[in-house]
């Protein structure tokens, strides 16, 4: 439930937070090295003080005799307030002292560190001291005077104190105006994004060619709707061939039904004889094996487009296979006077089947257009990376507009004019690509100064090749 919560933060929640917690820490780090440094300021200022007052207690008492040090001592010490001596021999006798009660405390303090090393203290918790304990030597004894001497610190730590507090609150408000101004930021920041997601709501089927702002986008997010722009063309354009895919095939459907129903109706209208029922059903037959050839055919394309598995794979010598299908077509080819020429050779891994399918299609297209007396000729190449198969015949230019279209399902340059004559239902040039695409090729089509030219492009493999010098 924790880790489902997190991951319904928003995206301007996820980068305040970040943004402020960033800000937090630095400020914080900034804060301790500050403090880091005044406190050490400060203990460097009292120790030079220190040594400062330590440097004349010696002078005096090496000048002076033990007797007048009280005196001078005391003197001193009134143009240095905050400042606390306790001079004594090495015996413990007394010969100046200031320090009253706290003495206990840092004398005890003292045997933890090195003579002439200042030290901080804390008396009873509430005050504090930094001290420096030393050993003078006096001309006229041979014992030294033990020198202790301690400085007022309390007003440093009051300041101390105060600043950590000032410090403390500065950084908490901060913060606060941190997470404002960074959520303010991040909203203002993904302000494109939500525009997309705002377009992205209404584009819909009614308005498929509404597109993301691509030149308000900062440049991060420039690419993002560009590529956005360009999924939703193709979505666009496997749409609208859906659309004339369904409409196509509801005209396919429509006119051949119609066509049983007419002529059931007409049929049923009077008695007739056996001869003219024969007919009936025999025209019945002919509709019904359009219609099982055309559902025979889109079970063919939706197995091929959804990357169906070529059944039998073998070397077939491209030669070969065309030839064949000119015996099949010579008849045709002979009655309409168009001659039929092969030139070249190759070998291609494939299914015989299916190719000799895909060569079918186009033969009879190309007898279809092509005009008496012309010529149809498949020249087969090849070079170190591909063949290429090309079914040439002569007729009318197709328009370059039509071109790009020619492979589309139940595609028709002339929308109003069906292929009844021919029984042709649209399909044959775009099973030919699924073919050549299943053969991991591809398939376009030219058509300029009276030749039309369909170019089936395979991988030259090296057995293929090998193939060639059999």
């Amino acid at each position: 439930m924790i880790r489902t919560s997190v991951r319904q933060h928003s995206l301007t929640f996820r980068l305040t937070t970040l943004f402020a917690l960033t800000s937090v820490l630095v400020l914080a780090g900034l804060g301790l090295f500050i403090a880091s440094a005044i406190e050490k300021h400060f203990d460097a200022q009292d120790d030079q003080l220190l040594h400062n007052e330590l440097q004349l207690i010696r002078t005096l008492v090496q000048e002076k005799r033990t007797q007048s040090i009280p005196d001078i001592v005391g003197q001193a010490l009134r143009t240095h307030p905050g400042f606390y001596v306790d001079i004594r021999e090495t015996d413990g006798h007394l010969i100046y002292s200031t320090l009253g009660h706290a003495r206990s405390s840092i004398v005890f303090e003292t045997a933890l560190h090195a003579a002439g090393s200042p030290f901080a203290v804390s008396v009873d918790g509430n005050h504090a001291f930094r001290a420096i304990q030393a050993e003078i030597i006096r001309p006229e004894a041979s014992k030294p005077l033990r020198v202790l001497i301690a400085v007022d610190t309390d007003i440093h730590a009051h300041f101390f104190h105060d600043f950590l507090i000032t410090l403390m609150l500065y950084t908490a408000a901060a913060a606060l105006l941190t997470i404002i101004l960074g959520w303010w930021v991040a909203r203002q920041g993904l302000a494109p994004l939500r525009a997309m997601a705002i377009k992205a709501q209404v584009i819909t089927a009614q308005n498929f060619d509404e597109r993301m702002p691509v030149d308000a986008m900062p440049a991060e997010m420039a690419d993002l709707a560009q590529r956005l722009n360009a999924m939703l063309e193709r979505l666009q354009q496997d749409f609208m061939r859906l659309t004339e895919f369904s409409t196509d095939l509801a005209h396919e459907l429509r006119t051949p039904i119609s066509n049983l129903l007419t002529q059931s109706q007409v049929v049923l209208t009077q008695d007739r004889s056996a001869q003219a029922y024969r007919d009936v059903i025999a025209s019945y037959s002919e509709e019904l094996q359009r219609l099982a050839r055309m559902i025979s055919d889109m079970l063919f394309l939706a197995q091929t487009e959804n990357g169906i598995t070529l059944p039998n794979t073998e070397r077939l010598n491209l030669e070969t296979e065309v030839k064949n299908i000119f015996d099949f077509y010579d008849a045709m080819a002979e009655e309409k006077q168009v001659k039929l020429l092969c030139i070249g050779t190759g070998v291609i891994q494939g299914d015989r089947l299916m190719l000799r399918r895909a060569l079918n299609n186009l033969l009879s297209n190309a007898l279809r257009y092509t005009p008496s007396g012309g010529h149809i000729t498949v020249r087969i190449e090849h070079d170190a990376q591909e063949i290429r198969l090309c079914v040439d015949n002569e007729g009318n230019d197709i328009s370059p507009e039509v071109l790009p279209h020619l492979f589309d399902r139940f595609f028709r340059a002339d929308k109003s004019r069906a292929h009844l004559e021919s029984g042709s239902a649209g399909l044959g040039l775009a099973i030919t690509r699924a073919i050549v695409q299943a053969h991991n090729g591809v398939v376009s089509v030219t058509s300029q100064d009276g030749r039309t030219t369909f170019t089936l492009c395979f991988s030259a493999k090296r057995d293929s090749l090998s193939g060639l010098r059999e």
